[in-house]
């Protein structure tokens, strides 16, 4: 018997770059500084509360919104950092990671033949989420080199077809954030049209040098328009457990939960319990900053004087560099070469282009040990 052919609904879609990279780090134990994720645990005492919720018998299902516990900390946290307060009821819902947060908002406001903007480079999941609720996605390129955001190229891109624009500040990959005075220009941008927005802003508490987040929150015209999404994995070094938050206007929510019952249903009880009983200190996430940017500095400066060229890194747990000076293969032959013949696998900023444009710039992920980072320096050192 053979199986019934049909026609695929992402039939664009096949083995992303980072799986490819993964396996070949493996191959030739290289140092993975490829995939976003931490090479090192959380904190215990986000384990021991999660522990502890399991033991108090908290393992059945929680509420479709999420634990109200965790919505109303997520609340006073937004309402603290970014001055808008979201009522924890009707504004807030866990979700089952950032991921699903964003296909979840896609499927709620996207109709066939609607169209949504996202901003190259982005995040690979943005297009098959737009494509699978039947959208078109209009790709508008960052400039290029410094990947700010081009507002005459956003307005152009504005049809009476547009639902959604997708926005990624702290922005991954290009580790750039935007201004205040960037998003007060989207904002004026966006006041006469009904555009909706999704703000991802996983990266939220990964903000260098003494720079401010610039959440969507933080302004009226913005946030009246916009779900925001975050990330408790990116947060608290646990991207495994995929809980996420999506705060939204009422209204905004209303749809959003309607996709999200059916979609998810809900998130799994103890580690929202964790979370909301660990949120209660907010110096993991106020002291996030210093952590990371102590961890990018030791990889930038080990790499001072190699032939590799960093480019700024303001935001996320990655950096971006130029390799231009180290050879002449674009960048995803470059990063096979150099997994293969120097240990250190890496992820080629071609790989979030809708065209492939390659600009001879590849990503590295600095959410790695001190020691890890150390020995792919050794290595990236003899480039």
């Amino acid at each position: 018997m053979s199986t019934p052919q049909f026609p695929s609904k992402l039939p664009k879609v096949g083995t992303t770059i980072f799986t490819t990279m993964s396996a070949l780090a493996s191959q030739h134990q290289a140092v993975n500084l490829g995939q976003g994720f931490p090479d090192f645990g959380c904190d215990p005492r986000l384990v021991d509360a999660v522990t502890a919720a399991m033991q108090a018998g908290h393992n059945q299902y929680p509420p479709m919104t999420g634990m109200p516990q965790l919505r109303e900390a997520v609340a006073a946290k937004m309402e603290a950092l970014y001055g808008r307060r979201y009522d924890a009821n009707a504004e807030i819902t866990i979700t089952a990671g950032a991921t699903q947060a964003i296909l979840t908002a896609i499927l709620a406001t996207v109709h066939a033949g609607d169209e949504v903007i996202v901003l190259d480079p982005c995040y690979d999941s943005y297009v098959p989420n737009i494509e699978l609720a039947g959208g078109k996605a209009v790709r508008v390129p960052l400039t290029p080199g410094s990947f700010r955001p081009d507002f005459a190229k956003i307005a152009a891109a504005i049809t009476p077809r547009t639902r959604l624009l997708i926005i990624n500040s702290p922005h991954n990959p290009s580790a750039t954030i935007w201004s205040d005075a960037e998003m007060r220009e989207l904002e004026d941008l966006l006041a006469p049209t009904n555009v909706l927005l999704i703000s991802d802003e996983v990266y939220e508490h990964m903000v260098y040098d003494g720079q401010l987040h610039q959440s969507a929150a933080r302004f009226a015209g913005l946030a009246a328009r916009a779900f925001i999404v975050s990330s408790f994995g990116k947060t608290y070094h646990v991207t495994g457990w995929k809980v996420g938050t999506v705060a939204a206007p009422t209204a905004l929510t209303a749809e959003f939960r309607k996709v999200h019952q059916f979609n998810v249903f809900t998130v799994n009880t103890p580690m929202q319990l964790g979370l909301a009983s660990y949120m209660q200190d907010p110096a993991p996430y106020l002291e996030l900053p210093a952590f990371y940017q102590a961890k990018r500095d030791l990889f930038s400066q080990g790499l001072q004087g190699s032939r590799l060229r960093l480019l700024p890194s303001a935001g996320t747990y990655f950096t971006c560099a130029d390799i231009s000076s180290v050879s002449e293969l674009g960048e995803a032959e470059f990063c096979e070469w150099l997994v293969k013949e120097h240990g250190v696998a890496a992820i080629p900023l071609s790989a979030f282009y809708g065209d492939g444009f390659d600009q001879r710039v590849v990503r590295f992920c600095f959410a790695k040990k001190d020691d890890t980072l150390r020995e792919a320096v050794q290595r990236l050192r003899r480039l």
